[in-house]
Parts: structure tokens; C-alpha cells; sequence
């Protein structure tokens, strides 16, 4: 147990408890402000927006070119703040220019796909700059977890979700659906404003920084398309339920169940965010490495063993709260609750480890070849066990790219670092 204090007075010394409340409460005022925006808008027009807008956030990831992934990573080794402020600048003046360049192939690419809802494409347009702002405010928080300042990270991730609410409410009631999509655009930005002013930067025009170089670029994009990959990953599951059951039913029913077990992985995501930065510093350190993956595991052992006990024995309790319907597919809810035990013990740290030894490729192939099985493995089990067979394959595939990252970190940390 000792090692197990260790852990967490470690993460908390490094303000981990300001990023683990500011998450939950991050969640729930985004949740308050998708409920403002229900009850204020046209629910037709709410529909538009939101399929408009489920489009851009596949691409958000890539804002910049995914150039705030090599920020991190990167900026990470970089000894001097000097250094880090040059850094920063070139990454804000390249992210910039890749999303104004992403935003107009967007635009050009969206007036010639013929949407099925009017006023989608009007809708889309305005929504691509939200690529654009919402990158400014990604490099801006991940600049506090360079300077080692999680707490201001956790407090503009915050101030974030609160401004964005604030906004939502005060613009949809104004202005209804066109209000709403400005709150999207202008919340990063005003958050921007508030907390740039924190970090110090100084903008510089030079560059004499030889990192910035063909593999600086190909690390963030590659980082960025592994986690569009990923989202699509999850998605995945309920357009082949929709399209091979062709019941929306129980494409609805699959979403519901698979709400909580999916939110639950907020705690590895909590843990990494805190911790990132201070593990890729130390990279070398094998010692150390080695220590704070026992350390992890050990912990998130003992978090999923009490997980898997209280799915196991109130799994049906548990989903009656989305209604009495939704117990009887209790075994489904346990299904994928021992898949994303498979990311709490070895994909939440192995994946960010590959990252962080420069590797990001290898979980962009890991989560390539994770897709393909997941439409052919759903191609068979859909049509056989219905929604349970979704689920099987989504937990057979968070152990099988968790087992993955693991053996591939294992033979390529080896290799790097004799």
C-alpha cells in the first residue's frame, strides 16, 4: 500500500486534484449546456446544428495539424523556458496557417456535398472556425503543463466549460440557433484571452530551434489522426447497429448503456493529463518509468476490481436510472465494463508511453487495425447476438489494442533505452 500512497501523493503534489475536479465539473456543465440548448432552441434546428457539428469534432483533432500533440511532447525535453516560449511561437504561428488552410478545404469540400438537411452547409461553415479557436486554447492549456502549472490547466479547462455555458444560455436566448454556434466559436477564445496573460509568453519571430523539423510535423499529425481513429473507433459500433439491425431503437438503447461505461474512462485520462509531462521529461530514467507503471496498474487494479464488483451486483440498478427498459440488457452494460478495464490497465498508460518515446505511429497502426476488426468482427455478431455482439467486440478490442500497445512499448522502450 505503500507504493500506492506514493502514487497518489505524487499525483496531487503535481495539482492532479484540481484536474480530476475540474473534469467532473468540466462534464457537468457541458451536460447543462446541451440541456440550455434543448430548451431554447428549435429542436429541429438544434438537430442540424449538431450533426453539423459531430462532423467538425472528428476533425478537430487535426486543427493545426495536430501540431498542439507535438507541443507537448516535444516541449517536454526542451530545458530552458526560453526555449519553450520559442516553441510555443512557432507552434501558434504554424497552427494557425494549417487550420486557416484545413478551414477553407472544409468549406470548399462541404458546398459540394449535397447535406440532407437544409441549412447544413451554412450551419458547417460557420462551425470550421471553431477549429481554429479551439487550437489557440488547446496550445494555451497544454503550455501550463509544460510550466508544470496543472493547477491553471484544470482551472481555464473550468472557466472553459463555464464561459462556454454562460454564452450558450445568453446567445441562444438572443439569438436561438445562430447564437448557440457563435457560443461554440467565441468561448475558446475569450478564454484565451482571460489566461494567456498568465503564461508570460513572449511571441518571438525567430526559430533556431532544430526539432521543428519533417519529424516535429509528422508526429502531431499522425497524433491527431490516431485520435479521430479513435473517436471513430467507438462511433463505429452505432452506425453498423443502425445500418446491419436497421432498427434506430436499438441504436438508441446501445448508446444509452454504453454512457456510463465510456465516461468512466475520464480517470486514466485524468491521471495521464496530470502526469504526461513529468513521465516524458524523465523518459530515460528506466527506473523511474518502470516504478510509475507499477504504480499505476497497481492503482487502477484496485479501481477496477471495485468497478467490476459494483457493475457485477447493480448493473440493472444502475441502468434503470435511463429508464426499467434498459435493464434487461444488463449483461451487454458488463460486457463493456470489462473492455474498458482493458484501457484502465494497459492502453491508458502504454498508448501515452508510446507517445511519449516519440512512437506515436505505432498507435495510429494499433488503432487502424483495431477499426478493421471491429466492421468485420461486427459484420457477424451484430446480426446474431444484436447490441450484445457490439459490445463483445468493443471489449475484445480495448483489451486487444491495451495488450498491444503493451508489447509494442515493451520491445521499443527496450530497444531506445538499453
Amino acid at each position: 500500500m505503500g507504493d500506492i500512497k506514493e502514487y497518489i501523493k505524487g499525483f496531487i503534489d503535481r495539482s492532479g486534484n484540481y484536474v480530476f475536479l475540474s473534469t467532473l465539473f468540466s462534464r457537468g456543465l457541458s451536460f447543462l449546456g446541451s440541456w440550455i440548448a434543448l430548451q431554447l432552441i428549435d429542436h429541429e434546428e438544434l438537430g442540424v446544428i449538431l450533426f453539423a457539428f459531430s462532423i467538425i469534432q472528428f476533425i478537430i483533432p487535426i486543427g493545426g495539424f495536430g501540431l498542439h500533440q507535438s507541443l507537448i511532447r516535444y516541449g517536454a525535453f526542451l530545458s530552458s523556458n526560453e526555449e519553450k516560449q520559442e516553441l510555443f511561437s512557432y507552434v501558434l504561428k504554424k497552427g494557425i496557417i494549417a487550420s486557416i488552410l484545413i478551414i477553407f478545404l472544409l468549406n470548399v469540400i462541404g458546398y459540394f456535398i449535397p447535406f440532407q438537411f437544409d441549412k447544413t452547409y451554412g450551419y458547417f461553415s460557420f462551425l470550421t472556425l471553431t477549429i481554429l479557436t479551439i487550437f489557440i486554447l488547446e496550445i494555451i492549456k497544454i503550455q501550463f503543463r509544460l510550466q508544470h502549472k496543472n493547477k491553471l490547466y484544470a482551472i481555464s479547462e473550468f472557466w472553459y466549460n463555464a464561459i462556454l455555458v454562460i454564452l450558450i444560455f445568453l446567445l441562444s436566448y438572443y439569438f436561438d440557433g445562430f447564437g448557440y454556434v457563435v457560443a461554440l466559436i467565441i468561448s475558446p477564445l475569450i478564454t484565451v484571452l482571460f489566461f494567456s496573460k498568465k503564461l508570460n509568453i513572449k511571441l518571438t519571430s525567430t526559430n533556431n530551434l532544430t526539432i521543428t523539423n519533417f519529424y516535429f510535423w509528422r508526429y502531431g499529425f499522425l497524433g491527431g489522426v490516431s485520435n479521430v481513429l479513435t473517436q471513430l473507433l467507438i462511433l463505429i459500433d452505432i452506425i453498423l447497429i443502425g445500418h446491419l439491425m436497421d432498427d434506430p431503437i436499438q441504436v438508441t438503447n446501445y448508446r444509452y448503456i454504453s454512457i456510463i461505461p465510456f465516461s468512466l474512462l475520464f480517470l486514466p485520462r485524468v491521471f495521464i493529463t496530470t502526469d504526461f509531462v513529468t513521465f516524458t521529461e524523465k523518459i530515460a530514467d528506466r527506473q523511474y518509468i518502470m516504478k510509475y507503471i507499477k504504480n499505476y496498474v497497481l492503482f487502477f487494479t484496485i479501481v477496477s476490481i471495485i468497478i467490476l464488483v459494483g457493475s457485477y451486483l447493480f448493473a440493472s440498478e444502475i441502468l434503470s436510472i435511463f429508464g426499467e427498459e434498459y435493464m434487461m440488457y444488463s449483461d451487454s452494460f458488463f460486457i463493456l465494463i470489462i473492455g474498458i478495464i482493458g484501457i484502465f490497465l494497459l492502453r491508458g498508460v502504454y498508448g501515452n508511453l508510446l507517445a511519449s518515446i516519440g512512437r506515436i505511429e505505432v498507435n495510429y497502426y494499433i488503432i487502424s487495425i483495431a477499426l478493421i476488426i471491429n466492421i468485420i468482427s461486427n459484420q457477424y455478431l451484430i446480426p446474431i447476438y444484436g447490441i450484445k455482439g457490439a459490445a463483445i467486440t468493443s471489449a475484445i478490442l480495448m483489451w486487444f489494442t491495451g495488450i498491444l500497445s503493451w508489447l509494442c512499448f515493451a520491445y521499443l522502450y527496450k530497444k531506445k533505452y538499453r
